[in-house]
């Protein structure tokens, strides 16, 4: 991703400490007769880096919004890994990278389970835009915020089925 803004290879790497927040969530997914009538996750935007998740073939479940409307992300072969860009990496990245509004849904026959990964940062750092990216003609699109307010405010937008990166910009 470096590389592509043009960055030095390790400038982002670089943003992550020894104390950067990294976890796993194993979700678990029932078969549901009515799956119109249920989602397994509301909409939202990941709120860390960078997430990875463990993609299935057998059984899809996971959608992104774009233009509008819902798309399914198709299963490949089974056990692929899905790299998904977070808020933090698209206020890092100045919006290059935009973190993708998605879902879960559930499947009517087949149970399903996911591992995510996510990678976060150290509670009392800052996250907003590099400075690298930053010039007259391309100003900052968001705000500096620590990471521990940012991860507060965004359960806070969550809830009210807002996104965080939204409320960031200048």
């Amino acid at each position: 991703m470096a590389k592509l803004l043009d960055l030095h290879e390790d400038c982002l790497v670089n943003q992550f400490t020894d104390k950067a927040l990294t976890y796993a969530r194993f979700n678990y997914y029932p078969p549901c007769p009515r799956p119109d009538l249920v989602l397994g996750l509301k909409p939202h935007s990941d709120l860390f880096a960078l997430t990875v998740v463990l993609m299935e073939k057998d059984v899809a479940g996971l959608q992104v919004l774009r233009d509008g409307t819902w798309y399914r992300v198709p299963t490949i072969s089974n056990y692929n890994l899905l790299i998904n860009v977070g808020v933090a990496m698209e206020v890092m990245t100045n919006g290059v990278f935009r973190a993708p509004l998605h879902r879960v849904v559930i499947n009517a026959e087949t149970e399903r389970i996911s591992l995510g990964v996510f990678y976060g940062f150290d509670h009392e750092e800052e996250i907003g835009p590099l400075e690298d990216l930053l010039n007259e003609e391309q100003p900052a699109r968001y705000r500096v915020m620590k990471t521990k307010d940012f991860l507060a405010a965004h359960y806070e937008h969550l809830s009210r089925g807002e996104r965080l990166v939204d409320s960031l910009r200048i």
